[in-house]
């Protein structure tokens, strides 16, 4: 029986759908939930964003015991050596050289001929191998390649130190027995197949994608492409259900913790299905098991408190550390601190600037038959700024004219109300966490109108990013 690779592409493809977008903790706790079931490979994105992708990539590899981590290395040596740099300290890197071998695709895509292909493989999958002992060359749209070019391409990949080949189906039409034959033929068109793990990416219109990987593992092929969410690829669990079903009639088993593996794919669904308003400035939010894991008190030293801190995503400087330790060993005497407490300490004592926004006047209206809206007007360097929208709710308009007067969204990472007083004219208190280039900044409000404390803890957050950027 040989033991066959499951690779998930759901990081890679970031969304459940168009309105579900994942924010970047629900991206690290992801991660977290694939390497805990033993997931063999996470597949992660292009580098796009420089600061905020290279970040996530980062935190992702720290976090991973089991699964190898693969970034996709681009086109260029430039964007190579940048998926490098993020995903080195890794416990188990991979680099993928994703391109495409048909005509139509090499046109369209990289608008490159055959021989100049050919160049470039070389060169993508040379330059990565230097760096990285597991390099994959993915050859996109493989199954309508000319069989004579899709054989010169795999040869090439290989001879420049691929250690992985996939072989995709983006036309994904093929039957299983189809598929069988379409595998089998590579193994007897290049012989070098051999020395390599094969992989293989079998998307279906028709529902039969889980099949065609079947078969391929029978074929010969190591590696199997799955995701979680929506995509025409066959799913995690389906895949692993064939396996521990099926794999022995074709000796092949999994090492996915099948035990697991139900309540996990729940829990990544759940994280990844939450629809968002098209003008929502919200992000999804969840709970993570380093936030559930906080619990701190008088006895826990300055290096207990940092660890945790760092585990809420926050970068603080060893001044604010000191700062944060002082509040926190003053509420610690009082109470047991946890992650909400911990991240009100943070957003009152890290990081206070000189204010570049002050709010100067708010007026919501909200109610069961009109659309909420919120009229702000904000100060800046001596001018008057002002800003009205809608929204599905008070909090919502209000955010969304925020957003409008400075004329950027930033990645909601959190929001938190609560009393902090008692009666009729108990005092509100906001927390907000912005995310932006990948780095925290929390603001905090407070005030005998909870819309006000939201205001002035989003402004709060707001001028240490501001602070920050200058």
């Amino acid at each position: 029986m040989k033991t066959v690779k499951i690779a998930d592409v759901t990081l890679r493809e970031g969304t459940v759908a168009k309105t579900a977008t994942l924010s970047f903790k629900e991206k690290i706790e992801i991660a977290k939930l694939l390497d805990r079931i033993k997931v063999d490979v996470i597949e992660m994105p292009a580098i796009e964003n420089e600061a905020t992708d290279t970040l996530l990539i980062k935190t992702v590899a720290s976090v991973l015991s089991n699964s190898t981590l693969s970034v996709d290395a681009g086109m260029t040596e430039e964007s190579a050596e940048k998926a490098w740099q993020s995903v080195s300290a890794a416990k188990k890197p991979r680099m993928r050289v994703s391109l495409p071998t048909s005509t139509v695709q090499m046109e369209y895509i990289a608008h490159c001929k055959p021989k100049q292909m050919l160049a470039l493989i070389e060169q993508m999958v040379s330059c990565c191998a230097k760096v990285c002992k597991d390099v994959e060359f993915s050859a996109g749209d493989a199954t309508r390649s000319e069989r004579e070019f899709l054989s010169a391409a795999i040869k090439t990949a290989i001879n420049a130190g691929a250690t992985t080949i996939t072989v995709c189906d983006s036309e994904s039409r093929m039957l299983p027995d189809e598929y069988k034959s379409f595998i089998s033929a590579l193994y007897a068109d290049v012989p070098e197949l051999a020395d390599v793990n094969l992989s293989v990416s079998c998307s279906s219109e028709l529902g039969l994608s889980g099949a065609c990987a079947l078969t391929a593992l029978s074929a010969g092929a190591v590696e199997v492409k799955t995701a979680i969410t929506r995509t025409q690829l066959p799913t995690l669990e389906n895949v692993v259900h064939l396996i521990r079903t099926r794999g022995e009639s074709v000796g092949v088993e999994s090492s996915v913790n099948v035990t697991e593996l139900s309540r996990t794919v729940k829990q990544i669904k759940a994280i990844a299905k939450t629809k968002r308003s098209d003008n929502t400035p919200f992000d999804n939010k969840i709970t993570t098991e380093s936030e559930a894991s906080i619990k701190l008190d008088e006895s826990s030293d300055i290096s207990q408190v940092s660890r945790a801190v760092k585990s809420l995503g926050y970068s603080l400087s060893d001044d604010d550390l000191a700062k944060v330790f002082e509040s926190f060993l003053s509420t610690a005497k009082k109470k047991q601190v946890g992650a909400k407490e911990l991240e009100a300490i943070v957003a009152t004592e890290a990081l206070q600037v000189p204010p570049t926004y002050r709010l100067v006047s708010f007026v919501v209206n909200s109610g069961n038959i009109i659309s909420p809206t919120a009229n702000i007007v904000v100060e800046k360097q001596g001018k008057t700024y002002t800003g009205l929208s809608s929204g599905d709710g008070p909090i919502d308009a209000a955010l969304l004219a925020l957003e409008q007067i400075i004329g950027h969204h930033y990645e909601l990472d959190d929001f938190q109300i609560q009393a902090v007083t008692e009666g009729r004219e108990a005092m509100g208190e906001a927390l907000i966490k912005l995310r932006c280039d990948g780095a925290l900044y929390s603001g905090r409000g407070i005030s005998t109108d909870i819309i006000g404390a939201t205001i002035r803890a989003y402004l709060n957050a707001l001028n240490k990013i501001v602070y920050g950027e200058n």
